[in-house]
């Protein structure tokens, strides 16, 4: 039986394209987010499986993954997000409707955990800050601009997955920095065997010259870095992200920033992306700004597009997910996939 794969957003990587087209059971249909819903609803109704962006501001609202939109796709069985982020797909709809929701955890750690780095090392080395200056006036007093060194630093890592844990391996083994990490649903034990210390968040913000954001944006991690927060964080602090924006409060890191609470910070996700170029958090000398493009790297994108691809043949084949982010529809799962597949 033909399985049809329906894909809303951007251009992965042609290799998304040949993975599929090389399956002789499946088709591939993009679907045109400027044409209304109710102009989709045959491709949809057809579909066995979705694939989409995985930041929810590249897609339109009406084709972001909801409960209005499974409604609109009976035979759906997948819906698998473009990169580890999934803020673009409801899962708890999607495990009401008994159709698995997956991602692509970990295929673009290298590229984000680089560009991670890249930012620490910037900040501290004011790189980008003495570079701006150059471009406008000769500095004659370059002690003025004196920075700091990574070396023996402590950072401390805010969701200690595939990306936490990559960002831990660079900073600990290039720079012999100490790491602590924050993670609710990792063990100490497995965090030791990565090289950090577990620790709860207050302590984390207190002690940590770096914070680094890795974690989803979810309903318990929305907002949960605010004034309080930064309060709580060292004085002279730096404050890096790379995760999702609306997990960091953005007009209250403006106030940490002016007050000269913290030192700086490096931004790659922005509550509205992109970011209007007046937003005030550009306007200082001490941030660090890239519109999320950590992951967007060629080898970052062809991992992520094999990745998808592979993952949506096993599933479409009877195979066990491998990146499951609501493993608890399994079982419903497999009774609608004989049903629609199997018994057609």
């Amino acid at each position: 039986m033909l399985k049809r794969i329906a894909f809303i957003g951007n251009y992965i990587d042609a290799a998304f394209d040949r993975t599929i087209a090389a399956c002789a059971d499946l088709s591939l249909t993009r679907i045109d987010r400027s044409r209304p819903l109710g102009a989709l609803r045959d491709t949809l109704a057809q579909a066995h499986a979705i694939q989409i962006d995985s930041a929810r501001s590249d897609i339109p609202d009406h084709l972001l993954v909801s409960r209005e939109l499974l409604a609109q796709c009976p035979q759906v069985l997948v819906v698998s997000a473009s990169g580890a982020g999934f803020d673009a797909i409801d899962v708890e709809a999607c495990t009401e409707a008994g159709v698995i929701a997956v991602n692509q955890a970990g295929g673009n750690r290298e590229a984000v955990g680089e560009h991670t780095l890249g930012m620490m090392l910037s900040l501290t080395k004011r790189i980008a800050e003495t570079d701006r200056a150059m471009r406008i006036a000769r500095i004659d007093d370059r002690v003025a601009y004196m920075g700091d060194d990574l070396y023996g630093k402590t950072v401390g890592v805010i969701g200690f997955g595939n990306t936490g844990t990559r960002v831990a391996e660079l900073c600990s083994g290039l720079f012999a920095m100490t790491v602590l990490a924050h993670d609710p649903y990792v063990g100490a034990d497995a965090i030791a065997a990565r090289g950090a210390r577990k620790v709860e968040l207050p302590e984390l913000l207190r002690v940590s010259d770096f914070v680094s954001v890795h974690c989803p944006l979810t309903a318990q991690t929305r907002r949960m870095i605010g004034e309080r927060e930064y309060a709580r964080m060292k004085k002279g602090a730096f404050f890096v992200t790379a995760a999702r924006g609306g997990i960091h409060d953005e007009a209250a890191l403006y106030a940490a920033l002016t007050s000269g609470h913290l030192a700086g910070a490096g931004i790659d996700v922005w509550e509205q992306e992109p970011p209007p170029p007046d937003h005030p958090l550009l306007s200082l000398k001490t941030v660090i700004a890239s519109p999320h493009t950590a992951g967007v790297t060629h080898a970052a994108r062809r991992r992520l597009a094999v990745m998808a691809a592979e993952q949506l043949i096993d599933i479409l084949r009877g195979g066990k997910p491998q990146r499951m982010l609501n493993p608890e529809v399994l079982p419903r799962f497999r009774e609608r996939f004989d049903k629609v597949l199997c018994d057609a």
